[in-house]
């Protein structure tokens, strides 16, 4: 939870949020990836090699600080849904590459704040990019899933 703004004095100067939390995890991505269950059929090397694709796109979008909607869905997709990257380790072997991650407000959204996690992959020959999402609910102090991992269709 973000708190009040820092004295300067308390900083060496700067003016920075507090910043309380419940919950904390430490991990390196190799600690990450070898925690997660490796689907029968993909080889180990695609499997890491997809995995770290997945923690670096969504690790590296712009100004994640995990203050907003956004980026509390990705970071909690980052480390407690494995889904995401069983779908592109098999992406991957089917000649995709992982394109894009995009957040946007779900239709769903009424009371509860929930966003759709859209994941773009484009076939390396011919192009065509199909899409996957999921449905987060960020309403609370603690992220959860309301749909696992669809194909999604633009209207």
């Amino acid at each position: 939870m973000r708190g009040p703004i820092a004295p300067p004095e308390a900083c060496n100067g700067l003016m920075v949020p507090i910043v309380v939390f419940d919950q904390l995890y430490s991990f390196d991505v190799e600690e990450l990836i070898g925690a997660l269950e490796r689907p029968d059929g993909i080889e180990q090397d695609r499997w890491e090699t997809a995995s770290e694709e997945v923690f670096h796109r969504i690790t590296q979008l712009a100004d994640n600080a995990g203050a907003i909607d956004e980026h509390r869905a990705l970071n909690y997709l980052a480390v407690r849904y494995q889904a995401i990257y069983q779908e592109t380790a098999e992406r991957f072997g089917d000649n995709y590459r992982l394109t894009g991650v995009d957040v946007r407000p779900s239709r769903l959204s009424g009371p509860r704040r929930i966003v759709d996690v859209i994941f773009s992959y484009t076939h390396r020959q011919t192009d065509v990019t199909e899409k996957q999402f999921v449905r987060v609910d960020v309403s609370g102090e603690f992220p959860f899933l309301v749909t696992k991992m669809s194909p999604y269709y633009q209207r």
